[in-house]
């Protein structure tokens, strides 16, 4: 194997030479296009797939964001409930205003 890796050459730069193949994409590449990730060396494309799939909606965050939204529609419907029974209690003679003046 590190016979074969001596005569690759870098995918992106075709003047380099290589010095890892990706374990993902099985490509080889130099130096500076590889990065460490979980204790293997990367290439940038597979390690920006790794990355936006990990940014993808999580399983938890849905779930909080949903009991949210429900929160807060209960929240403004006891608000509103609230203010209409309230309103509801007043005698009608303080919405009619003062007639006696």
């Amino acid at each position: 194997m590190t016979g074969a890796l001596a005569r690759q050459r870098c995918w992106t730069h075709p003047q380099r030479e290589a010095v890892s193949r990706c374990p993902e994409c099985r490509r080889f590449y130099c130096r500076e296009c590889v990065t460490e990730h979980d204790g293997r060396l990367l290439c940038v494309q597979c390690l920006s797939v790794k990355s936006a799939a990990k940014a993808g909606p999580s399983g938890t965050r849905w779930v909080v964001w949903t009991a949210a939204a429900i929160a807060g529609l209960f929240a403004a419907f006891l608000l509103f409930y609230t203010t209409g029974y309230v309103l509801q209690q007043l005698p009608p003679a303080w919405s009619q205003g003062a007639e006696d003046e």
